[in-house]
């Protein structure tokens, strides 16, 4: 199997940097020409071909749902972390709740399509080392995904689990969320074997390991305080981490 993941990796890799590299001029003509809506398409349609690239290495991804998701008001994605490769396909089928992610102020530079995006596509970029940025950042997030009524997407474990096993949810990023939206919905969502795809290390890359999203039933913010909020949402992901 690795040594089939030898041969299979460089292809991957090379698709999926291609990938970055195509869309980033494409993203900029369409945000600078067409505006913000045109820019939002561009990078779906990105995110449809970096989920359908896993195929290369024989990763499939798979979305479990049982519930409608709402509509016309905010819904904050709360997901565990294994890798990577858990942001494309989020964004992709939850794309018609325009999602919006809570990151790392590292990944607004340096990377095509990805920091361009970040930088210009309304998401919260959190300087870790900075609280007083963090917090303004958050602010400014939540009140601006009140506004438009867009999605928030936000790993409360902070980095990404190696081996799939969950760490502990902070609380913070959440909590300022949800303050500003509370007449939105938390949807807990668990992601299952994105990890496998690093379980070498970073190369070569894991393959023939299906990855799994579980969406589970939509919570009402304004239902119950804020401390069972976050611990009825680590519960049910947790429990669901295979």
């Amino acid at each position: 199997m690795k040594i089939i993941s030898h041969i299979l990796s460089p292809i991957f890799i090379a698709v999926f940097f291609l990938l970055l590299v195509l869309f980033h001029p494409l993203q900029w003509i369409s945000l600078n020409i067409f505006g913000a809506k045109a820019q939002a398409q561009v990078v779906a349609i990105l995110n449809f071909f970096l989920v359908k690239s896993m195929l290369i290495i024989g990763v499939p991804i798979r979305v479990i749902n049982k519930y409608k998701l709402p509509e016309n008001t905010t819904v904050v994605f709360v997901s565990n972390h294994q890798s990577t490769f858990d942001i494309p396909p989020i964004a992709w089928f939850f794309r018609k709740q325009f999602p919006k992610f809570v990151a790392k102020i590292e990944l607004g530079k340096g990377i095509p399509s990805v920091s361009y995006n970040l930088r210009n596509g309304g998401a919260a970029l959190i300087n870790r080392k900075d609280s007083k940025q963090a917090i303004s950042e958050l602010v400014s997030f939540s009140k601006r995904i009140k506004e438009k009524k867009w999605g928030a997407i936000i790993f409360p474990e902070g980095t990404r689990s190696r081996n799939g096993k969950p760490k502990s949810f902070a609380s913070n990023g959440l909590k300022v969320i949800t303050k500003f939206n509370k007449e939105g919905y938390v949807v807990p969502l668990t992601i299952n074997n994105s990890w496998k795809v690093f379980k070498y290390g970073k190369y070569p890359l894991g393959i023939g390991s299906p990855i799994t999203i579980t969406v589970h039933e939509p919570i009402k913010i304004d239902t119950m305080p804020f401390e069972e909020l976050l611990e009825k949402t680590e519960t049910v992901i947790k429990e669901h981490i295979n």
